[in-house]
Parts: C-alpha cells; structure tokens; sequence
C-alpha cells in the first residue's frame, strides 16, 4: 500500500511542471517570437537503472524535463519597414548594455535616442560588424541582411546560430543567452524578409486540449493516493483496535 501512495504521488508531480509549462505558453500566445516549451514525462530508463543504485519497481520516479520547440512560427506582414524576420535556421544577435549577446527570433525593431536599430530593453542590433546606426533616414533590407539608408549601405544583418539549440537558455520573453561552450556561427541559409514578424508558435487549441489531459492524470493520480491513504488509515485503526 505504501508503494502505491508512492507511485501515486511521483506520478502527479511531473504533470505540475506540465501545467505551469503550458500556462506559460499560452501566456505568450501573443509574443512575437515566442518558442513555446515542451514537457516531456518518464521513468528512469533501463540505461539509467544500469549507471544507478538498484531499486524496486515502486521506487521508480517518474521524472519530466523541458526543452524549448525551435519549430518557426507563422510570418505576419506588417509593412513596418523595421520589422524583420528570419526565413529559416537563425536568429537575431542582440548586445545587452553589459555587452552580452543575447539572441532572439523575434524582429520588431526600432530606432534608439542615438539612431542604432534596436529591440525593446535597449538590446541594440548587432550586425556583421557591431551595432547598425541607420539615424533617421529610410531604412530598406534586403533578403540577404543588408541594411540601406536612403541608397547608402549601413551594414549588414548576419542570422547567427549555435551548434545545439537546446543549449540555450531561456531569459523570458523571446530571448535566450548563449551559455559557455556555445559558439556563435552564421547561418547559411537564413533569409531576412523586411515587413513581417514571426508570430509565437504556440497553438492555443493543441495546449488546452494538452493542459485538459495533464490535469486529467494529475487528478486520476490523486485520487488513487487518497483511496489508499484511507485505506492504510482504515488499516491502522483495525490494528490498534485489535491490540
């Protein structure tokens, strides 16, 4: 009985990490750029169980982890000639006030106090050769990231990526951080398309029918944990009653 309250337990935790997961998502439905995060839910594998201390099957945990879906939202046409978007693998390098480079999907971009292209927070746009100053003049990119100001080149916009997305580490939003061992490439097949932003690509029907299933097993597992705690309770007091 003691193994099934276990088992009913573990089994309900990961399914908590699941709905916070999928709250968020449906958060930032609206979120340009947003990469959704996805929850996946196990046992140990018998890989694991060779590496590990031996345990019963009860002992199991059931485990969960989350990584972010890279997969590319819809284009939105905007006609905003400082909205871009990334068509492919890639993402904008930003710099932070540190200097820190942070990356982004999400290309609604605008002109700061000192005339450099840049995204909300004051992370400026970070181009082939630093920072883009496009003053105030009229901007135009083209599908191969240079960036134009009234006919005269102001630089050009390289889609950077890293060997392995799933190293990236969420900042909040649409931004991510490059952690230590990942090096910044140019992606070779990126294509920059002036006058759209990708939208998030968060399916709201697809995560309420997710967080429906989620809470459903969540609850199915709780109420197996209260039947067999009352039953060990039950169990207790004929045994006292007994003594």
């Amino acid at each position: 009985m003691i193994k099934g309250i276990y088992r009913s337990a573990s089994g309900m935790l990961p399914h908590i990490d699941k709905q916070d997961a999928i709250a968020n998502n449906i958060a930032n439905v609206g979120t340009t750029g947003f990469k959704k995060n996805v929850v996946f839910i196990k046992e140990l594998a018998r890989a694991e169980d060779k590496v590990k201390p031996k345990k019963t099957d009860w002992e199991k945990t059931v485990s969960s982890y989350v990584r972010v879906d890279q997969a590319p939202g819809a284009f939105d046409k905007t006609a905003n000639p400082l909205d871009l978007a990334i068509e492919g693998d890639g993402f904008f390098a930003l710099q932070s006030a540190d200097g820190a480079t942070v990356l982004t999907r999400s290309g609604s971009f605008v002109v700061d106090s000192e005339g450099f292209l840049a995204f909300d927070g004051g992370f400026r746009l970070m181009g082939e050769g630093g920072p883009i100053q496009v003053g105030s003049g009229t901007v135009s990119v083209g599908q191969n990231g240079e960036v134009q100001v009234d006919g005269s080149s102001a630089g050009r916009i390289v889609a950077r990526t890293v060997a392995d997305a799933t190293k990236l580490q969420r900042l909040g939003g649409s931004l991510f951080a490059v952690p230590p061992g990942q090096t910044l490439t140019a992606s070779p097949y990126a294509v920059i398309q002036q006058g759209y932003l990708e939208t998030s690509n968060v399916d709201v029907v697809s995560e309420m029918v997710d967080m429906i299933v989620a809470y459903r097993t969540y609850e199915a597992n709780a109420r197996a944990l209260q039947t067999q705690d009352s039953s060990l309770d039950n169990l207790m007091k004929n045994v006292a009653t007994k003594g």
